[in-house]
């Protein structure tokens, strides 16, 4: 579905040139030119995320945000301000405020920020449905003897305040296990903030999570607000925590322990109150004894465990997952919902599924695009199979045949930096496909991949795709 943005802009010149550009970018997008207007429209509408100036006729744009994020604690507001009032943006991130953007800014930053927005806003209110499907756009199927553990455990810890460590294999559902613990417990109204620890550089990862001061680091030109404050009274969600350097795990466990951070190049302590969940595929004991991993910090993230079992340990719920993926996805190509013969589910079941419940659903989405308007056939579901496991394809079987002959060419002298060569191999291809499949979406693209669009746009151009001149342009 297309998102819903409310601009709450009152210079009529500035208002229509955000609306055209968003458009673009394919939302839908609502004006408002005073802030009482806009605040009263938020409140009678639904909206994905409202986009406000600080300085508004009626009601000022601080004054908007402290009584919409009241009301509406889960809508993600975007502060659009100039040089001379980034104090004040700040005293609304405090308020509620999911970020701000300083006056001038590019497009790319806008789009930017309006992804994550839109991103952040979804997680916390789309509904995940435990164990049946019936109404949720997300839900986390199956009621194996496994499951229903799975199901057990999140009752019995989201209600309670303690940190939580999710592990499992990737692609078995490790973020719909935080969003339901998040959705049944008493901060359900509060901020939900997701930080993929591995999609962030390390030299940034600790100005996300912390925030940082002006000066604090070359190119650091205003204050940041980090993840931390922003989830405050509410929930972040750690994903990938076993890729944390050093000296985040360090000041995370500082954190934990203490419940305040630090911003870098701050001296105060701010109190947070926040709970954590954590999510690793990581071997973290491995990774303990490699002296990669903090035992202390590793213990005060593991309160309570839930360990997500692979597909293949569950292939009895295999048949279910596989109709409800076809139900959602029938209805994100506005098709109907076609049937499935029973052989072609007995396939499905009886594959080993190495990239779990994410490839499942992969496949089944291909063999519902060649199937539709009629039903799903073991040639349909066989024939997308067989296409995934060629030589190329991304799995773990391929990736370490790659990775052996790359270090045996490296033994033979043949290459000098493996981990480069690696990347300057298998990157251009990532963002080819992704911005094929994208249908020239820069923004879509970029979602997908956890990139900025300034990344995408920068190696599209690198490619030579040339997205100034096509349709990578919107």
């Amino acid at each position: 579905m297309k998102a819903r943005i409310l601009l709450i802009e009152d210079d009529a010149g500035t208002a229509s040139a955000l609306q055209k550009v968003l458009r673009e970018e394919d939302y839908l997008v609502d004006v408002a030119a005073r802030g009482d207007d806009g605040l009263r429209r938020a409140l009678q509408q639904p909206y994905d995320i409202v986009i406000t100036d600080l300085k508004l006729p009626g009601l000022g744009g601080l004054e908007l945000v402290a009584q919409l994020h009241a009301a509406q604690p889960r809508l993600p507001i975007i502060l659009i301000t100039a040089h001379g009032t980034t104090e004040t943006a700040i005293e609304a991130i405090k308020l509620g405020a999911f970020e701000y953007l300083v006056k001038p800014f590019e497009a790319d930053e806008l789009f930017d920020l309006v992804a994550a927005a839109v991103g952040s806003g979804r997680l916390m209110s789309e509904a995940v449905d435990l164990g049946e499907a019936r109404t949720a756009q997300t839900a986390i199927i199956g009621n194996s003897r496994a499951m229903q553990a799975i199901y057990k455990e999140i009752g019995r810890v989201a209600a309670t305040p303690v940190t939580v460590l999710i592990r499992g294999a990737t692609g078995t559902g490790k973020e719909l296990i935080a969003r339901a613990i998040y959705q049944h417990s008493d901060r359900a109204q509060q901020p939900f903030i997701a930080v993929n620890c591995a999609a962030i550089p390390e030299t940034l990862l600790e100005s996300e999570l912390f925030g940082h001061e002006r000066g604090a680091f070359t190119g650091a030109q205003t204050r940041r607000i980090g993840r931390f404050e922003q989830a405050q009274g509410g929930t972040l969600f750690l994903d990938e925590i076993g890729d944390l350097n050093a000296s985040t795990q360090a000041k995370l466990l500082r954190v934990l322990q203490e419940r305040a951070i630090q911003r870098l190049g701050a001296a105060e302590n701010i109190p947070v109150d926040v709970r954590v969940l954590a999510a690793t595929h990581r071997d973290l004991e491995a990774a303990i004894q490699d002296k990669d991993f903090r035992e202390d910090l590793f213990y005060r993230l593991s309160v309570v465990t839930i360990s997500l079992p692979a597909l293949g340990e569950r292939a009895e719920d295999i048949p279910e997952l596989v109709r409800f993926f076809i139900q959602r996805h029938a209805r994100q190509l506005s098709v109907e919902t076609p049937s499935i013969q029973p052989e072609a589910l007995a396939y499905l079941q009886g594959r080993p599924w190495p990239g779990n419940v994410r490839e499942l659903e992969n496949v089944v989405r291909q063999a519902l695009l060649l199937a539709k308007p009629f039903g799903i056939s073991l040639e349909h579901v066989q024939q997308v199979a067989e296409k995934v496991r060629k030589p190329g394809a991304v799995t773990q079987q391929t990736h370490a045949a790659y990775v052996t002959e790359l270090l045996a060419a490296v033994q033979r002298g043949e290459v000098v930096n493996a981990y480069s060569r690696m990347i300057a191999e298998l990157e251009p291809e990532l963002f080819r496909q992704a911005i094929a499949l994208a249908q020239g979406n820069q923004a879509k693209a970029a979602r997908w991949l956890g990139v900025t669009r300034l990344k995408m746009r920068g190696k599209l151009i690198e490619l030579g795709l040339h997205p100034e001149r096509d349709r990578g342009e919107r």
